[in-house]
């Protein structure tokens, strides 16, 4: 009788785990992040603010990692994060940690990155991961000096807002239908939906100019009104409104080598994180999401739907303040004014002659220059 009742306990046990059991997104990312601090010595922490790094089981603020380290060693216990991570709310869901010296405290041994302790924690030590969910738990290392460099791509920044921000690139768990840009939570994307995307009316309150979205009415304030210089260069006092007006000004003044962006998957580099997303998505990825309904045209970004139906519904709504003609596209349009302005950009390498319009530079290559082609 006992032998038959713990046969069939036996069966029951092994239906439990032949069932597949459902779990929320939220639940598995709080396990996850859990299960990684727990058996780690990873040290997790809130996003800076002026005064240092929030501790998560507090209110406490500390301006090194050091302090922060032992505070939540004599002050509180790892398993707290469970309950700490279930008052986060799920679209913005993220846990950031440092992993300086990282290493396993189950067995003491060294981890190179987060993604070794989490394939260790599962091989070595049975641990459950609940890998059909995205990353939640981004991964950083705070120095002294204050230079925050990727644990990703290796790539550094002077501030943590920068690297805070430059991380949706690796953790692209939630993507943009109209520009194709990646970000870690949801709420970032509606913010970013909000302010880059949704049209309406949004008028610069000192000059009247109206811009679609409210940042880049926001942006433009800033830049010409407020003259905001956020950008301070790092070998002199000089200030820079933009990012890349800084790093221009590094290599042309000081001599600094340009930042290059390389592929991980060609040999190919580039100077702007941008372009080097672009080239991922266009010439490695190749995913085309974007359909015309009115022929085979495919594309990568709702915008590029957009101008391509131009040519279909044949709006000309840009008008030449000249000669009046008119244009599909404001690209279009600017190109044109370069025959008003005498804008002769295209020069032929051969004669040296100099044209408004590509087209026409190559037109006077086939019939003057034959043994030469342009690319």
């Amino acid at each position: 009788m006992i032998a038959k009742l713990l046969e069939d306990s036996d069966k029951q046990q092994i239906s439990l785990k032949k069932r597949k059991l459902y779990i929320t997104e939220k639940v598995a990312h709080i396990l996850n992040a859990s299960t990684l601090l727990e058996n780690s010595n990873a040290t997790p922490f809130k996003s800076r603010n002026r005064s240092g790094f929030p501790c998560v089981y507090c209110r406490c603020i500390f301006d090194n990692l050091e302090k922060l380290q032992e505070h939540q060693a004599k002050s509180h216990k790892k398993s707290e994060i469970r309950k700490i991570l279930g008052t986060y709310g799920a679209e913005c869901f993220v846990v950031y940690v440092d992993i300086t010296n990282l290493m396993c405290t189950v067995c003491d041994s060294r981890m190179q990155n987060l993604n070794e302790l989490k394939d260790h924690l599962i091989k070595v030590h049975k641990k459950k991961m609940h890998t059909e969910f995205t990353d939640r738990v981004i991964p950083f290392k705070l120095s002294e000096d204050n230079i925050y460099e990727c644990q990703i791509c290796g790539f550094k920044f002077e501030t943590f807002g920068s690297i805070e921000r430059h991380m949706n690139v690796h953790y692209r768990n939630y993507v943009c239908e109209e520009c194709g840009t990646g970000f870690v939570t949801k709420y970032r994307l509606k913010v970013h939906t909000k302010a880059m995307h949704i049209g309406g009316s949004f008028p610069c309150e000192i000059c009247n100019k109206v811009y679609s979205t409210q940042q880049k009415q926001k942006n433009h304030v800033d830049t010409v009104h407020k003259m905001v210089k956020r950008f301070k260069c790092t070998q002199c006092p000089e200030r820079f409104s933009e990012y890349f007006r800084r790093q221009k000004h590094l290599v042309e003044v000081h001599g600094v080598a340009p930042l290059q962006y390389k592929c991980n998957v060609c040999d190919k580099s580039f100077d702007r994180r941008y372009t080097l997303s672009r080239h991922m998505k266009r010439d490695h990825l190749e995913e085309r999401d974007f359909h015309c309904h009115l022929c085979s045209y495919k594309c990568f970004t709702n915008n590029e739907l957009r101008v391509h139906m131009v040519k279909h519904n044949g709006e000309r709504i840009y008008e030449c303040s000249v000669c009046k003609k008119s244009y599909a596209r404001k690209k279009t349009l600017k190109e044109h004014m370069r025959i008003h302005n005498n804008d002769r950009r295209f020069a032929c390498a051969v004669c040296g002659q100099a044209f408004v319009q590509k087209c026409s530079l190559k037109g006077h290559i086939k019939t003057h220059h034959m043994e030469y082609s342009i690319h």
